[in-house]
């Protein structure tokens, strides 16, 4: 499943996004021997080229080797930003830091990693503006990392990397999107890049659209001799580009204020943050979009309906829960509860004006959807009633079954009296 790994979490936690509390991402299919064998002369050079020969096969597009002691410096990091509310609740690597940043928890007597990069955007199509809509449909926006699942592919391929590790006697673990490994600290001491001022990890020239995964083991193999040269400088545009001002110091993620976070946490969307939410509907790519990098690599968008990236907002406020499921079930939802994603494009609703009711037909088309929400489960119903206030559509809430609603009631007085930060 896709989650917060691929999301930008400071050194320790992708989408991401970034960091998962789902239990995704191990390869435990394939039983690890009990038997080791281990070289205790030094690395194992020969095993190491076997390592790399079949990532490359396996078409991996950057792979790295780390040793696998644990990272004291993340742990302490992960520990103090905890301390201060940094996470915003976020659990992943955060939930165990004693755990998620000593492989040696994972495969007892771990001392290599193989650190890949997996990328999921593919080069060559230049960054464009997403609309707000599509012949007159309002769409959500969805980042990068959620249109496809990008680890479904990296798993299999670590897999095959595995399995040369295991055919030479040794243990290998696939760890992929897991919370039981500080991906980015690893990838950045197997060499593969540095961490950015946006808290992703940039490769040099390809900048941050891959996702991570690596294979721990108890293999020894040739570790990268040293770790890529910070190629930020002074630069601020992610800095200066993040919509909610979440990036409070180069490198330093406030989830609480992150919108690809908090489009994942259930519950009510913080009002104060609806606004900066705009038409996305699932993660945020504007710390990434600006990098001068990634500017030099952008990706495709290949998700449906209507066109890639983008997703009918009506259609996806009017369809069942198998319907959601089927389109975007890789994504990380909490619980499975798609009235997560139903209150994401509830908001996305209502910052759409100049299209969700641009004409009588369109009109009639969110009035439908908004009628059905603001008649449905409390959540749905506050975020329906927000949007119709935002789109001029308040007879709604005057209807029977709506006008007594508390939720209803509440958004109309946030909007009245302006107490609640109402736009």
């Amino acid at each position: 499943m896709t989650s917060r790994s691929a999301l930008q979490f400071g050194w320790t936690v992708r989408s991401l996004a970034v960091g998962s509390p789902i239990p995704c991402g191990t390869d435990n299919d394939v039983e690890m021997p009990t038997s080791v064998s281990s070289s205790s002369s030094g690395p194992d050079g020969g095993l190491t080229q076997k390592v790399l020969a079949a990532a490359a096969v396996a078409g991996i597009d950057h792979v790295g080797v780390a040793d696998a002691s644990p990272f004291h410096a993340t742990r302490e990091i992960l520990e103090k930003r905890k301390a201060e509310g940094l996470h915003g609740g976020m659990e992943f690597t955060y939930r165990n830091p004693q755990r998620s940043t000593d492989p040696g928890r994972s495969v007892p007597g771990a001392r290599s990693l193989v650190v890949a990069a997996w990328r999921y955007a593919a080069p060559g199509d230049a960054n464009g503006v997403v609309p707000e809509s599509v012949d007159g449909t309002p769409v959500g926006l969805v980042a990068r990392y959620a249109q496809v699942d990008a680890y479904r592919p990296l798993r299999a391929a670590l897999g095959s990397v595995a399995e040369v590790l295991r055919s030479s006697g040794h243990r290998a673990l696939v760890l992929a999107d897991d919370n039981s490994l500080v991906d980015r600290a690893a990838a950045v001491r197997a060499g593969l890049g540095w961490f950015g001022r946006n808290a992703n990890v940039l490769l040099p020239d390809e900048g941050s659209w891959f996702v991570l995964g690596s294979v721990v083991t108890d293999a020894w193999l040739d570790p990268a001799t040293e770790e890529v040269a910070d190629g930020c400088g002074t630069c601020r545009r992610c800095l200066d580009g993040c919509p909610t001002g979440a990036l409070v110091a180069p490198g330093v993620l406030d989830a609480r204020r992150c919108l690809a976070w908090l489009v994942q946490v259930p519950g009510e969307f913080p009002r104060q943050w609806r606004g900066a939410l705009g038409n996305r509907v699932y993660g945020c790519d504007e710390c990434q979009e600006v990098c001068p990098p990634n500017g030099r690599v952008a990706g495709r968008r290949t998700i449906s309906p209507t066109r890639p990236g983008i997703i009918d907002l009506w259609w996806l406020l009017s369809v069942d829960d198998v319907a959601i499921l089927d389109a975007v079930g890789h994504w990380y939802i909490p619980g499975r509860d798609v009235d997560v994603v139903r209150r994401n494009a509830l908001v996305a609703l209502g910052n759409s004006p100049e299209t969700a009711a641009a004409s009588p037909d369109a009109a009639e088309r969110t009035d439908a959807v908004l009628r059905t929400h603001l008649r449905g489960p409390g959540v749905l119903a506050e975020h329906a009633a927000w949007a119709a206030l935002r789109l001029g559509r308040d007879h709604l809430l005057d209807e029977p079954g709506v006008v007594d609603r508390p939720e209803v009631v509440h958004e109309r007085s946030c909007w009245e009296d302006g107490t609640c930060d109402s736009p």
